[in-house]
């Protein structure tokens, strides 16, 4: 199988560093094939821009949707977006790894989220209409394709327990699984954390590398998380609610979560 790795963290000597290069050995020794879009390291441009376009002119007003739009469409992007965008086409899975930084992914990880899922590509697809609303949440480009989530933080698992001050992590990443992964298409797997890393040392290590190891051995075997898919019955269009029968006791992120 072939895995694209997209890591985000400045250091290549730190916990991500080690826990990258773990990754990327034991995939290819299970026999996958391994990208790593090492973000810093590609001093990966962050801002989504006029100069993203090859077509743009000087002084025209800039529409981020539309202009990507043209650019996609046109083969206008730049090449970098170009090159990320064929990756993940060639990727049976995707890894996304980072440090949590403010319950969230690094800017240089959101740019290239901004950047790399053009309009075309990654949303703007499908037909809209009283039966379909666009071919997302559950379908899309990269429909049929795995995702996973790395991630290392420095507070307790039970600050992100479900009564935990920083919230559930389950919520703190719905918007990264639900709305990054989950909305071209992605079948997305729980989520590989990795708490209180300020403690994490050369004696207890071998335990964190051995658990990110059984995952990556099951990364085709673990079941996905059951997001709910929008166009097969479960919310009414256009107005993209979950119908009133359904588990009406449940809101928020959990909602949508068979």
């Amino acid at each position: 199988m072939n895995v694209l790795l997209v890591y985000a963290h400045p250091e290549p000597r730190s916990l991500n560093g080690s826990l990258r290069d773990f990754t990327v050995q034991r995939l290819e020794s299970a026999g996958h094939t391994v990208q790593v879009s090492d973000l810093y390291a590609m001093q990966w441009k962050a801002s989504l821009d006029a100069q993203d376009s090859l077509a743009k002119q000087p002084g025209e007003r800039f529409d981020p949707a539309l202009d990507s739009k043209h650019a996609f469409e046109n083969g206008l992007q730049s090449k970098d977006i170009e090159r990320e965008q064929e990756k993940l086409m060639w990727a049976d899975a995707v890894i996304l790894q980072f440090p949590l930084w403010w319950f969230t992914m690094p800017a240089i990880l959101k740019g290239w989220v901004e950047r790399v899922y053009a309009y075309g590509f990654a949303y703007g697809v499908g037909e809209h209409s009283d039966a379909r609303w666009g071919e997302r949440y559950g379908e899309g480009k990269l429909a049929g394709k795995r995702a996973m989530l790395m991630v290392t933080t420095g507070g307790w698992e039970s600050h992100y327990s479900p009564r935990g001050i920083n919230g559930p992590i389950d919520d703190v990443l719905f918007p990264i699984q639900h709305g990054i992964l989950y909305y071209p298409g992605f079948d997305v797997l729980p989520p590989f954390v990795i708490y209180q890393t300020s403690r994490i040392d050369e004696k207890n290590y071998p335990q964190v590398r051995d658990a990110l190891g059984q995952r990556l051995d099951d990364l085709w075997k673990t079941k996905p998380i059951p997001f709910r898919p929008q166009n097969r019955g479960a919310y009414t269009i256009p107005e993209l609610t979950l119908r009133a029968d359904i588990e009406p006791e449940k809101v928020g992120f959990a909602a949508h979560v068979e």
